[in-house]
């Protein structure tokens, strides 16, 4: 019951609607119906300004930091729940991280297919953001790059943030192998991997729009 919970509030944190709920008191509009239909930063900056943009920002990847640190605490990741020794140590470990991964897929959900908003929500870049600086920081910082490198050459938010989100699971699994082994890299690569597909698929009207030449670039 412990374990499923952090699921449970993992989804409710992500489908607080903060870009839906600053344009619709700044501005008594429904963010959804302008430009991409997000609830994200970059659509709420085109509707409501670059500070409410912002704001969304950081609010939607504190959803992701809050989702992780509570299932972090309830799960006892950081070792005082997980007693003992030796093989049966290692599978509560193990089992607990499971949880974890669950948690951040659940909270990325949560902020794309929002109960609040009929399921109707952002893009989870932001509040997948949020997940990984607790997860794993250099390898988000690495994603960054790729996402400032894509943005500054094309202009185009959208591009840079799918190809952020495909490059996290790569980034990890090179991190693994080169540089910092994680002891169970399964639940880390699985979040990821599940993750950046939930941004792709999100961003599926996007993608379209780049094919066809008509998506809308950052100025």
């Amino acid at each position: 019951m412990r374990s499923t919970s952090v699921i449970v509030v993992a989804y409710l944190l992500g489908s607080i609607p903060f870009g839906y709920l600053i344009v619709r008191a700044t501005q008594g509009a429904d963010v959804r119906e302008t430009g991409s239909g997000g609830t994200g930063a970059t659509n709420v900056s085109r509707r409501a300004g670059k500070a409410a943009g912002v704001a969304t920002l950081v609010l939607d990847a504190l959803k992701g930091v809050a989702a992780i640190a509570i299932a972090r605490t309830v799960l006892g990741i950081d070792g005082y729940w997980v007693e003992g020794s030796g093989v049966h140590q290692g599978l509560l470990l193990q089992s607990a991280q499971w949880w974890l991964a669950a948690a951040a897929v659940a909270v990325i959900v949560g902020h794309i297919f929002p109960v609040w908003l009929r399921f109707r929500g952002g893009k989870g870049v932001a509040t997948g953001v949020g997940v990984f600086l607790m997860l794993a920081p250099i390898v988000l910082a690495l994603a960054a790059l790729v996402f400032l490198g894509v943005v500054a050459w094309t202009r185009y938010v959208s591009l840079g943030s799918i190809l952020a989100a495909v490059a996290i699971p790569l980034f990890l699994l090179l991190q693994h192998s080169l540089t910092r082994p994680v002891e169970f890299p399964g639940p880390l690569l699985g979040a990821a991997l599940t993750g950046a597909a939930l941004i792709v698929f999100a961003h599926r009207g996007n993608i379209r729009r780049l094919v066809a030449g008509t998506e809308i670039k950052f100025r």
